[in-house]
């Protein structure tokens, strides 16, 4: 068909080039026009210019995991599991709205400058919302934690943030990842078949997911490395349309992971041919390919494996989302096109980052009210490998601050001009070896000791770096290809903190990781300890404001701290049985949810609508909380539901609401949750949505309703129970 024949009747420009028609005709008029070499060089991610229809190349590949990644300057906002740690969604939409504002004005700024190449689009794999469902796992950090209701509402707040509410046209795509089941371990995710039950398929794995299609609305979903039950997820009849279209409605397109298509013959031995490799993913309903092996879908077509209208399918859906973005709209037509480049790491976005920073910090231990410290005390000492770190600000996927405020440049800032602060390193992340010339592994012991001696009070800041966990190939110490092996201190750490302490001077560890800890000795012999992740590029000064009482620490785990390997199931068994707070029956050494504060709450009037509803209606939940200290503070109400009379294995109790509240002190407010017929129901165990008659358990405080929890925080929990009358209903997934 020739290009003219498509025209409006007047003569004048063709119909994908008209704004003002509909966006289906203008997506079936553009792919109408081209070869089908022309239709397959748009399915790689880095496709291909088609200059006789004015369609410029296009690199599909971004990523903003925690602000625009690998693209130059940008804000950097703490990594992804600290976010989760601040328990409040909102203010996670706030972030992602700042970070698809850079996305645009950068990518406008990159292609007014003739940059169209990798990490300069507007189509972003973010967020990662698989389950840290062990903690071994490198790329855990990436994620929102281990529970699948914390994890769905994080991940819909991103993906609305990203994509922007306007009705016509996208501010970016978002793509959660990976679908499905993906959580490690890292070396074997390009060959490994993760067998999973219906029930912890749909209990747990997919429900972030579901979320995110259908009420964040996610444009683009990537699909995983591995296979799950036996089906390589990007190309998985069983995840991509039977579940991910049939059920979900999802009408966006689906990207390989990178590299993912190449698996199903080299790794998972399912095809023999790239030819039948791509075929077999693209006949599933995988569009795109980070990779290459799609560009043998010409001769794939020519094999008879896929037809050319699978191919137009996949094609249509992803220039769908390129019309979505305004790629082929005049620029005063898109709104998002005339954001300023200079939004771009501005001041307020930095205080954006810095507010996040604060909230995503977790006071594990205050034995004696050690913190807040004294701003004025005659001497501090800062020791330790990420005390003046700039890699621990970051985690992984990230973009360059153009500023950075380390651990000990945030104290510096923070304490009077007459506080001496002194700085030791101590030892190095990993070392437990002399150097070759002899150097020891304690050789900066001395110095740090001769610090302490000097000072009122020590900040050790220790812990991991994105050096020591990350993704395969990323995280060059890791000592098993970006997972861990262990979950204790690295190297000499812990080594220097027992001698640190020995001085007898106060100590408080400040803590940098993207995944759990084993410090069981430091729980028991250091006085306070605060969890500060990766916490972007404002990291130094939100823990500054922390450790000297300009901020009142909230956060919570988002994440359960095991005490030893010995409490979790092999890494490669995906039964829940055993994991995660959900199901795990030792006690940890902190529970997800766990968080303390330099104020106190209290938690009164539970009321709930009623003691007895029938099945398939709604029950309003509220509770009162006072501040009850002398310091303004958040506080995290959560609310945990346990279904009592269960036909199958239901987890030991789940989160099913959680609020971040400011108050005064003794000031007072009320929270009310709903709960749904939806969050009432069980998975069974062939993976049905079932609403089963019976009573149920309502759990309401400030943490989790454990042992462990009480013990540590002390506070009390409120309990009520109602129940369901009525028939047994399956209820949409």
């Amino acid at each position: 068909m020739s290009d003219n024949v498509k025209q409006h009747e007047n003569g004048g420009i063709p119909i994908y080039l008209d704004p003002d028609q509909p966006l289906e005709k203008r997506v079936d008029d553009l792919v109408s026009r081209l070869t089908l070499e022309e239709k397959v060089s748009q399915m790689i991610y880095a496709s291909s210019a088609i200059p006789r229809l004015g369609i410029p190349e296009y690199n599909w590949w971004n990523e903003c995991l925690h602000g625009v990644a690998r693209a130059g300057i940008a804000t950097v906002f703490p990594q992804a599991i600290g976010m989760a740690a601040s328990f409040n969604d909102k203010l996670l939409y706030r972030v992602a709205c700042a970070i698809s504002d850079e996305a645009r004005a950068k990518h406008h700024e990159f292609v007014r400058q003739g940059d169209r190449g990798i990490y300069k689009g507007l189509t972003f794999w973010s967020p990662n919302i698989n389950i840290f469902r062990d903690p071994r796992w490198g790329r855990g950090q990436e994620t929102y934690g281990e529970d699948p209701y914390l994890t769905g509402r994080m991940g819909v707040a991103f993906v609305k943030g990203i994509q922007g509410d306007h009705p016509k046209y996208l501010k970016a795509i978002a793509t959660p990842k990976h679908y499905a089941v993906h959580s490690g371990p890292e070396p074997l995710r390009h060959s490994f078949d993760a067998r999973v039950s219906q029930k912890d398929l749909r209990e747990t794995y997919l429900p972030a997911f579901k979320e995110c299609v259908k009420e964040g609305k996610a444009a683009s979903i990537m699909g995983a490395y591995n296979r799950t039950n036996g089906e390589p997820c990007c190309a998985s009849p069983t995840l991509l349309q039977k579940i991910l279209r049939d059920e979900w409605g999802f009408d966006g397109y689906v990207v390989s992971d990178c590299g993912a298509i190449y698996d199903i013959h080299a790794h998972h031995k399912v095809t023999n041919t790239p030819e039948e490799s791509a075929a077999l993913a693209v006949n599933a309903g995988c569009d795109l390919n980070c990779g290459r092996v799609f560009e043998s879908l010409v001769n794939a077509v020519k094999q008879g494996l896929v037809s050319e209208e699978i191919i137009d399918r996949a094609v249509k859906r992803l220039f769908k989302a390129r019309f979505k973005l305004g790629m082929f709209d005049p620029p005063e037509r898109v709104p998002y096109a005339q954001i300023s480049y200079e939004v771009n790491d501005c001041e307020e976005h930095r205080r954006l980052a810095l507010e996040m920073a604060r909230e995503s910090m977790v006071l594990l231990k205050n034995e004696g009210g050690l913190l807040p410290l004294r701003k004025d005390l005659k001497a501090i000492a800062v020791i330790g490998p990420n005390a003046d770190n700039k890699k621990v600000l970051l985690g992984n996927y990230n973009g360059t601050p153009s500023k950075y405020v380390t651990a000990l440049e945030g104290i510096r800032a923070k304490v009077s001009p007459q506080t001496k602060v002194y700085y030791a390193e101590g030892c190095d992340l990993t070392s437990t070896q002399s150097s070759y010339w002899g150097q020891e592994a304690t050789a900066g012991f001395a110095e740090a000791l001769a610090a302490a001696q000097r000072a009122d009070v020590v900040i050790m800041c220790l812990g991991l770096s994105p050096e020591l966990e990350g993704e395969e190939g990323d995280a060059a110490r890791s000592t098993a290809g970006g997972d861990k092996t262990s979950l204790d201190l690295p190297g000499m750490q812990e080594e220097l903190l027992k001698a640190v302490c020995a001085t007898g001077k106060p100590v408080v560890l400040v803590l940098f990781s993207g995944s759990p800890v084993s410090i069981n000795w430091a729980q028991e012999n250091v006085p306070a300890i605060l969890q500060a992740w990766y916490p972007g590029e404002e990291g130094g000064t939100a823990i500054a404001d922390v450790l000297f009482g300009d901020y009142n620490p909230g956060g919570r785990l988002p994440v359960t701290f095991v005490k030893s390997l010995d409490q979790v199931p092999p890494f490669t068994d995906y039964s829940m049985k055993g994991r995660t707070y959900r199901y795990m029956e030792d006690e940890p050494l902190y529970p997800f949810g766990y968080g303390l504060s330099y104020t106190t709450f209290e938690y009164s009037n539970l009321k709930l609508s009623a003691e007895v509803i029938e099945a398939g209606q709604s029950i309003t939940i509220s509770v009162d909380v006072k501040n009850t200290g002398n310091m303004a503070g958040d506080e995290v109400v959560q609310l945990y539901l346990k279904d009592l009379e269960a036909s199958v294995d239901v987890p030991i109790h789940e989160l099913k609401g959680f609020s971040r509240i400011k108050l005064q002190p003794g000031e007072t407010t009320t929270v009310t949750f709903t709960l749904t017929p939806r969050q009432m129901a069980l998975i069974d165990n062939d993976g049905r949505c079932i609403l089963e008659p019976g009573r149920f358990r309502v759990m309401v405080g400030g943490r989790q309703p454990d042992k462990r929890s009480e013990a540590l925080a002390k506070t009390p929990i409120l309990v009520g129970e109602f129940e369901v009358r009525g028939e047994p209903v399956e209820l949409e997934y």
